[in-house]
């Protein structure tokens, strides 16, 4: 172990001493490779603190960027070295943050990045799942914001966002942020930067979305599948722990498979680990399918799922670290190498629709912030800007419970795949909407306008159904439109609405209405 430590550190001051850039990492068919053409292997782990991983939620929107101090990255890279980590996991990202030194110091070390791209006050919420500008234009940032690192792999769009059979609608809103981001590194001429999702081990829907993931064009699917597996927990074998049905399942998957998350904590907490999955996950039999896996997590918490216990400047081994860390050095996977390789696994099947399943394969259109300012510029009602967002919900239900028709241009179907022109817009952009629809079927009246000063008059620039034209062409997956009554000056309508939205019961079969906040009574008119 002394000789293992002494080489390595020989390594990182090697590398540092030289300034030299890791390989960047490739992907051919199922596997990763370093550029000399050596399989890679994930031996990761989860590193943020107070983050809503695991499958947990949360309401609290702050969060630490654990890549924007310096301090905290000199305090904890070297115990990651320890551990043999070639990667780490973070699930949220300040874009506007200086990210230099970690990435540097993470470089050095010999360890890459895949980050999340949402974060706790700006993903896709499986209740209310929504693909919009908003999200689009912060998943761009974080993006942007690591594009000049050759040590980051990629990123996940999300982290068990369909979690039962309740929320499967919400993975349609997930598959376009993987098409979409994936073509903006595109356009952006980056280099190699992979887009990925990680699914939790729901034994309902689990097939399901490693198929919808998977399938249809490569370019609407994901680069990589992270899947959070806690089954091994203490002493099982490959039969008891399921490990051997996660094999028969993925043999053949067309794209690398990994653990995002795993590191069970039953029966005895954190203390009580064992790491024997570790040891299992780098045998043949495993490598040969799975590239390795991301152990969850550095910090303890309250959740005990801790290797370190961090307090100030000082981070504390706890006991699971020495075990993990044995687990690790013996671990020894075999891999090939990527010029002898040649990849046979096809893309699967997309899921069919059913009770258990309300995601199509045709997804919801690209965020057009353009389209969404054209239609806002050509409302003659508007919502105010000093309107609380916390009310928007009530002023949706009045509108939308009084005629449904007026709301298609912002709702999306994911069971038909049928999407409102709007549905990609922000908030208010689509209350706006909403209220000029309303405006416009009261014939203008005076009073249609107000909403108790929500809502207000402007001078209209061009017709909502032009802008609704713009919305679908911005995107091949935009399938529908709004059965706009028109308004401002222009008075050509010969674009028309591209497509009538089937309206249906709010949120049920994958529908997503927006009238989520609902309140009782009728907003001031």
């Amino acid at each position: 172990m002394i000789i293992n430590k002494l080489a390595l550190s020989f390594l990182i001051c090697a590398r540092a001493a030289l300034g030299a850039d890791l390989q960047a990492i490739q992907i051919k068919g199922s596997k990763f490779f370093y550029e000399n053409g050596t399989q890679f292997f994930l031996k990761g782990i989860a590193y943020q603190q107070d983050s809503s991983a695991n499958g947990e939620t949360t309401t609290n929107t702050t969060f630490i960027d654990p890549l924007a101090d310096e301090a905290n990255c000199k305090r904890d890279i070297p115990l990651l070295t320890e551990l043999g980590t070639n990667v780490i996991r973070t699930y949220a990202i300040d874009p506007t943050a200086d990210h230099s030194a970690c990435m540097e110091l993470l470089n050095d070390a010999g360890i890459y990045v895949i980050s999340d791209l949402g974060n706790p006050g700006q993903s896709i919420n499986r209740e209310n799942p929504q693909w919009n500008v908003d999200l689009f234009t912060h998943f761009q940032q974080v993006v942007d914001s690591f594009a000049n690192y050759t040590n980051v792999i990629g990123f996940f769009v999300g982290n068990e966002v369909t979690n039962n059979a309740t929320t499967t609608s919400a993975s349609a809103y997930v598959k376009a942020a993987v098409r979409d981001v994936k073509q903006y590194i595109k356009d952006k001429k980056y280099r190699a930067m992979y887009v990925g999702y990680a699914a939790d081990d729901d034994a309902d829907i689990r097939d399901q979305i490693a198929a919808y993931f998977n399938c249809g064009p490569a370019e609407d699917s994901v680069d990589f599948f992270g899947y959070n597996v806690y089954e091994w927990c203490g002493e099982k074998t490959f039969e008891s722990s399921g490990y051997n049905r996660i094999l028969s399942f993925f043999q053949d998957y067309s794209v690398p498979v990994f653990f995002a998350e795993y590191g069970c904590n039953q029966p005895n907490g954190a203390a009580g680990r064992i790491f024997q999955e570790t040891g299992a996950l780098y045998v043949r039999n495993m490598t040969e399918v799975l590239s390795g896996g991301i152990v969850y997590e550095y910090f303890e918490e309250e959740n005990d799922y801790g290797l370190v216990k961090v307090s100030g400047d000082t981070a504390t081994k706890l006991k699971d670290f020495n075990a993990l860390q044995q687990q690790i050095e013996a671990a020894n996977p075999q891999g090939v190498e990527m010029s002898s390789y040649s990849p046979s696994n096809k893309a699967a099947s997309c899921p069919a629709v059913n009770s258990t399943w309300q995601s199509s394969d045709k997804l919801p259109p690209t965020p057009d912030s353009d389209a969404c300012s054209c239609m806002v510029k050509a409302s003659e009602c508007v919502v105010s800007s000093s309107t609380d967002p916390d009310d928007y919900g009530s002023i949706f239900d009045y509108v939308c419970g009084s005629d449904q028709s007026l709301c298609n241009g912002i709702n999306g179907n994911t069971s038909t795949g049928d999407y409102g022109a709007f549905s990609m817009c922000s908030d208010s952009d689509k209350l706006t909407y909403v209220l000029n629809q309303y405006y416009q079927k009261q014939n203008k009246d005076s009073t249609a306008c107000d909403f108790n000063s929500s809502a207000q008059t402007q001078t209209a620039s061009g017709t909502v159904n032009k802008c609704s034209a713009l919305a679908a062409s911005s995107s091949d997956n935009s399938t529908s439109s709004d059965n706009s009554t028109g308004s401002g000056s222009d008075d050509d309508d010969s674009m028309g609405a591209l497509g009538a939205l089937i309206p249906g019961s709010w949120q049920l079969g994958g529908i997503t209405f927006v009238t989520l906040l609902v309140s009782a009574g009728i907003v001031g008119l």
